[in-house]
C-alpha cells in the first residue's frame, strides 16, 4: 500500500503550502539576523539573498522535500527531511554570499541562522503534521474503502487501516464468494463479487477498492476494474504472497513488467553508494590525519605500560556479501586463545582496567577508520561479527545473512537503539538483525549523520551495554 494520500492534486497543494511556510520562516529569521547591518547594505542583501534563496530552496525541495502527506510518517522522518532541506539551502546561500558583492555575515552568525532555521522549520512541520492528522480523523474526511476477496492479505490490510484512525481510512466491508471467519465481528460481509455494482451504488462515495482475488477469477476482476473506472473508484490490486511469505514486499518495474522484491535497498543504487563512499573517505581521512595520530601515541604508551603484547588486535570478521576481512581494533584484552570465539562479557577477566576504559569510550574501535579508508567497512552499518558467530547465527536466524547486503560499520542503528554488546539470548541477536535490516531499507546520508551523533552522545552520557 502506498504511504501517501491518493489524490496527487491535494498532495501538490499541501507540498506548495508547506514549502511557502518554510520560506516565510527562513526569510523572517534572515531578516532578524541581518537587522544589525546598516540600511543601505541591508536592502542590498535582502534583495539578493531572500529572493534567490527562496527560489533555490523551493526548487531543491519541491520534488521530495515534503513527506507530511504520507499516511504513515513519524517525527524523526520529518526532522531528518528538514535537516536535508536546510543543508541544501545553507550550501546554496554560502555560495551566494561567496559570489556576492556585499558585506559578508560572519560564519558564526550564518551557522546560528541555519541551526535556528532547522529548529523552527522542524517545529512548524510537526505542528502542520498534527493538524493534518486531526483533519483526517474527522469522519467527513476519511477515505471509504472496500475489499474484494478476504485472504490473509486483506485481513492484514484491514488491521493496518483500522488500528490507527489517524491514517484516515473507513473500511465499509468486503466482498467474497462466501463469508470468511477471519473477518467475523470485524469487517462487514457485503456479498459476492457479482453483487458489488448494486451494493456499491447504495453506498455513499466509495473512494478506494482493494482486490486480492486470485488470478483464476480474472473475469470477475476485470468486471470489478470496469466498475471502478466507470465510477471513479481507485482500484488497487494486492498480490497474494502472504500464503507463503510473511514479509513486506516492494513493487519494482523492469520496463513495463512489474515484479516484487523482499527489501527496499537505497544502497543498491550507484549514486547512493557513491555518496556514502565519498562521505566515508572524507570523514575517515580527516580523522586519521588529525586526531588519530595523537590517540595512537597515547594508547600505545598506556598499553605498553599496562599489558604486554601488540597494540593492535586483528580479527577475521564477516563483511559485505559474506566476504571475510581483518577488522582492526586497539587491543583491550590480555592475549588469549579464546579471542576469536568468545564475546566480551561485563566482568570478563580477559580485560584489563585500561582495556575496560577503551571499550566503554569506544576508543578501541577507532583503528577501524583504517578499514573504512580501505573500503572494507563503512562508518555506519551493521557491526561485523566474528566468523564463528556468523556461522552459528546464520543457522538459527532465517534472515541473518541479509545484514551482509551492505558494508559493516564502526557504529550502526542497532548499536544506538539498545542492541549493543553481548548477546546472551537469541532474541537479542534477532533484535540486532532486525535493526540492521531496518537500516538497510531506510538508509540516507542524514540517517548516517544522526547515528554518528547518537554514538557520540552515548559515549558522553554512558552506555550500559558498553563493556
Amino acid at each position: 500500500m502506498s504511504n501517501s494520500i491518493h489524490r496527487p492534486h491535494d498532495n501538490n497543494l499541501l507540498k506548495v503550502s508547506v514549502l511557502l511556510g518554510d520560506i516565510v520562516i527562513l526569510n523572517l529569521l534572515y531578516w532578524l539576523f541581518c537587522s544589525f547591518i546598516p540600511l543601505e547594505y541591508f536592502v542590498q542583501i535582502m534583495r539578493h539573498t531572500m529572493v534567490a534563496g527562496s527560489i533555490i530552496y523551493f526548487a531543491c525541495t519541491m520534488n521530495n522535500g515534503v513527506i507530511l502527506h504520507h499516511r504513515k510518517v513519524n517525527n524523526h522522518q520529518i526532522v531528518m527531511r528538514v535537516m536535508r532541506n536546510v543543508f541544501v539551502y545553507s550550501l546554496c546561500c554560502f555560495l551566494l554570499f561567496s559570489l556576492g558583492k556585499f558585506p559578508h555575515l560572519s560564519l558564526l552568525r550564518m551557522g546560528t541562522y541555519w541551526i535556528a532555521s532547522f529548529v523552527c522549520i522542524s517545529i512548524y512541520r510537526i505542528i502542520v503534521r498534527k493538524m493534518l492528522v486531526a483533519w483526517r480523523r474527522k469522519p467527513a474526511n476519511k477515505r471509504n474503502v472496500v475489499f474484494v476477496g478476504s485472504n490473509n492479505n486483506a485481513r492484514v490490510m484491514y488491521e493496518e487501516m483500522t488500528e490507527n484512525d489517524a491514517l484516515g481510512y473507513n473500511v465499509l466491508g468486503y466482498f467474497d464468494h462466501q463469508p470468511n471467519e477471519m473477518f467475523k465481528d470485524k469487517c462487514l460481509y457485503l456479498g459476492t463479487p457479482q453483487d458489488l455494482p448494486k451494493v456499491l451504488k447504495k453506498q455513499n462515495n466509495i473512494h478506494e477498492l482493494y482486490c486480492c482475488l486470485s488470478s483464476r477469477f480474472s473475469d470477475e476482476i476485470l468486471e470489478v476494474i470496469r466498475y471502478c473506472e466507470h465510477n471513479m473508484v481507485h482500484f488497487y490490486s494486492m498480490p497474494n504472497v502472504s500464503n507463503y511469505l510473511h514479509h513486506r514486499m516492494h513493487l519494482n518495474l523492469m520496463g513495463d513488467v512489474p515484479y516484487l522484491s523482499l527489501y527496499n535497498e537505497p544502497l543498491s543504487q550507484m549514486e547512493n553508494r557513491l555518496v556514502k563512499r565519498l562521505f566515508d573517505i572524507l570523514v575517515s581521512l580527516t580523522f586519521l590525519c588529525t586526531l588519530f595520530p595523537i590517540i595512537l601515541v597515547i594508547v600505545t604508551a598506556i598499553t605498553k605500560i599496562t599489558m604486554p603484547g601488540p597494540i593492535f588486535f586483528r580479527q577475521k570478521r564477516t563483511g559485505l556479501n559474506g566476504n571475510e576481512f581483518y577488522c582492526l581494533k586497539f587491543r583491550s584484552m590480555k592475549v588469549n586463545k579464546d579471542a576469536d570465539t568468545l564475546q566480551a562479557t561485563k566482568n570478563d577477566p580477559r580485560k584489563t582496567k585500561w582495556g575496560n576504559i577503551m571499550r566503554k569510550t569506544n576508543i578501541d574501535e577507532l583503528p577501524q577508520f583504517i578499514n573504512v579508508l580501505l573500503g572494507q567497512m563503512s562508518i555506519v552499518g551493521p557491526r561485523p561479527h566474528m566468523v564463528k558467530h556468523t556461522d552459528d547465527y546464520s543457522k538459527l536466524i532465517d534472515n541473518y545473512m541479509v545484514r551482509h547486503y551492505i558494508k559493516p560499520g564502526i557504529t550502526g542503528w542497532s548499536q544506538v537503539t539498545g542492541f549493543r554488546g553481548e548477546t546472551k539470548q537469541l532474541s537479542q541477536m534477532e533484535g540486532r538483525v532486525e535493526g540492521d535490516i531496518w537500516y538497510l531499507e531506510h538508509w540516507s546520508i542524514w540517517l548516517d549523520i544522526y547515528i554518528m551523533y547518537k554514538t557520540v552522545a552515548n559515549v558522553i552520557v554512558g552506555d550500559k551495554q558498553a563493556f
